[in-house]
């Protein structure tokens, strides 16, 4: 049996119509072991045709490790997908008075976040306005905090958030979230009992305090899950409001169904408003992860170009960590990637070596012009609109 199940294989791996892939097919083969099982548990076969390999892996699926599917956006590439497709604009940077899109500065700010601090998709999603600093009393500017339980395996590091992509985060909360939240207030005020209502918040050691399930609690935001952070509120201005930056209309932090809905709309968006001036679309649709991928190759092609000393300056900084093998460890290029990203292993930063070649654009800094605008800037419409609020008071 076991050669009619790899001619089966190979039927649906080679030789039909449409072949399915590696991934598909390994989903299939741990089906055929389960059926196995329960066919030789009820005695209707003696032994299992598909034999198990090391590890209990099943000897029939594929044993070749793929490289990770890397796809990354150039500089109008992201520009396009940002202010277009989430942003609600014509492309050129034109006006669309016909975009009736909801909440396009936070989905613009989730894409900033996203590229500025190169972190997955369930860590800037889910961040708090504590730890990127839009907080009272807080300085503003560049945020850097600690992600750990919405991190992969749970691995703690740093995330570092760059000035700009806060100031995009910052305009969303002006002129954007307290309307949501106004909205959301009775809402929440109705589920109070079922949500983790913070009465403290302590932002340098890191912790909040409050009330859950009637009883008083104190964590500390690193260590919060993502489902945790969901029903994360403090008392605001018109009430019970989301401790996370991001908020939907049921004012609280949206979910991945919800994400995905705004980044397939987008795209939507995008191939619909295509003109002359739309930048090279890919065949398939863009993902969130793939501004991850833009921010390592932007990173590390940056960093690159400092270690082949092309500033007099970074040469004698090279010479100097050269005779220190501590220093060429900690001024590697790839390490320094590596730990931003949070790899387990060096191994897998490597795969974006083969890519470093391929963006054209090259910055005086690696991020100059990404996140922000050009000429009417993040922070004058910022201050206007907190004239306007002013004013209207």
């Amino acid at each position: 049996m076991e050669s009619d199940l790899i001619a089966y294989r190979d039927q649906r791996c080679r030789r039909q119509e449409r072949p399915i892939g590696a991934s598909a097919w390994g989903k299939e083969s741990f089906v055929q072991d389960d059926l196995y099982s329960f066919l030789v548990d009820r005695k209707v076969l003696t032994h299992r045709p598909a034999r198990l390999a090391a590890r209990g892996r099943n000897a029939l699926a594929p044993q070749v490790r793929f490289s990770m599917d890397i796809r990354h956006l150039t500089f109008e590439q992201y520009r396009y997908f940002r202010d277009v497709g989430l942003g609600g604009q014509l492309p050129a940077a034109r006006v669309d008075v016909a975009f009736r899109g909801w909440s396009p500065l936070r989905n613009r700010a989730g894409s900033d976040i996203a590229l500025g601090s190169g972190t997955r998709w369930r860590e800037w999603s889910t961040v708090l306005l504590p730890e990127i600093g839009l907080w009272p009393g807080m300085p503003g500017g560049a945020a850097e905090y600690t992600v750990q339980a919405c991190a992969k395996y749970g691995k703690a590091r740093a995330v570092y958030v760059p000035e700009d992509a806060v100031a995009s985060a910052d305009v969303f909360c002006l002129l954007e979230r307290p309307e949501i939240v106004r909205k959301a207030a009775w809402t929440l005020e109705r589920k109070a009992g079922d949500l983790f209502v913070v009465g403290d918040v302590d932002v340098a050691a890191g912790r909040v305090r409050g009330v859950l399930d009637g009883l008083v609690r104190e964590f500390q935001m690193s260590a919060m899950p993502a489902k945790l952070r969901r029903i994360t509120v403090s008392e605001g201005e018109f009430g019970l409001e989301a401790l996370s930056l991001f908020v939907c209309r049921g004012g609280l932090m949206p979910g991945a169904d919800a994400w995905k809905g705004y980044r397939h709309r987008a795209w939507t968006r995008m191939t619909m408003l295509a003109d002359e001036t739309t930048p090279h679309l890919p065949a398939r649709r863009w993902r969130w992860h793939d501004l991850r991928h833009t921010y390592a190759l932007r990173l590390l092609t940056y960093l690159e170009n400092m270690m082949d000393g092309e500033e007099p300056d970074l040469r004698a900084r090279r010479r100097r960590h050269r005779s220190y093998l501590t220093g060429r460890i900690r001024h590697n290029p790839l390490l320094i990637v590596s730990r931003r990203l949070g790899h387990a292993s060096p191994e897998t930063t490597y795969q974006y070596l083969q890519y470093t070649d391929d963006l054209i654009n090259e910055f005086e800094v690696a991020f100059s012009g990404w996140v922000g605008d050009d000429e009417a800037t993040y922070a004058e419409i910022a201050s206007r609109a907190l004239a306007f609020v002013k004013e209207a008071r």
